[in-house]
């Protein structure tokens, strides 16, 4: 990997491995634990970036380690997953000396383009169409297997989202935004949306097939007929809230 003479307190970066690896992927799940209007994720980059920092020069009682935490807790808001992009990008920019004011600008530009990768990949494609494969089992007849099926499938993309994530941030540095053109990630954003549709679109007349089976039909009615109004009222009040939106 590539490695260069250190500045700023920083360390020359060699090793193909970021120092801390385990600790900060560890980190990540707890990312959001301290979101704040704030600083949002700030504080949850900060501590996921942390084992990382101490290999700088002084280690956790120096002056470099001390002002690259207090940078790096700074506002950061991007999807909690891709997150780790940005913090793998950081961590080898910190341990190459790289001037504070870039690494500032670097967080700040992975703001958007990370969640918008994130929240189109996972929030409106892999999440619903895990939730759908399980509606699908259920209506089918799974029972608890339907539950497992859902965990099993949602966290192997999730987790393995932040693993790879965290390296690729770590391996391209400030060249990090070319990970997000990354074959695989074009293929998934390409082919998630589909997949989701199509599943989504299984899942409904099948769950609800299954509803029918058992549920009473007076309460199916009831639900109907509820269901019926509150689509009657939204379309209503579209107009009246786009237009005062307007105004």
């Amino acid at each position: 990997s590539r490695g260069r003479d250190a500045g700023r307190g920083g360390v020359a970066v060699s090793a193909p491995r970021m120092p801390g690896f385990g600790g900060a992927l560890a980190r990540l799940f707890s990312f959001q634990a301290a979101w704040s209007y704030e600083r949002m994720g700030g504080i949850g980059f900060a501590h996921s970036i942390e084992p990382a920092l101490r290999a700088l020069e002084g280690g956790p009682e120096g002056v470099a380690y001390r002002q690259a935490i207090a940078r790096q807790a700074s506002f950061f808001n991007a999807h909690p997953y891709f997150a780790a992009l940005a913090v793998g990008a950081a961590a080898r920019a910190e341990l190459e000396g790289t001037a504070p004011e870039k690494i500032m600008r670097l967080r700040e530009a992975l703001c958007g383009p990370l969640g918008s990768v994130g929240d189109r990949l996972i929030w409106a494609a892999w999440l619903p169409a895990c939730v759908a494969v399980g509606l699908i089992l259920v209506a089918l007849g799974a029972g608890l297997w339907a539950a497992l099926a859902f965990l099993a499938l949602y966290n192997v993309v999730h987790v393995y989202s932040r693993v790879w994530a965290l390296r690729a941030g770590w391996s391209r540095g400030l060249h990090v935004a070319g990970a997000l053109t990354a074959p695989g990630l074009r293929v998934a954003n390409a082919a998630a949306p589909p997949l989701a549709a199509f599943l989504v679109g299984a899942a409904l007349p099948l769950s609800f097939g299954w509803q029918l089976r058992s549920t009473p039909w007076p309460a199916f009615l009831v639900a109907a007929a509820g269901a019926a109004v509150l689509i009657v009222a939204v379309r209503l009040a579209a107009p009246t809230a786009h237009g005062a939106a307007l105004a």
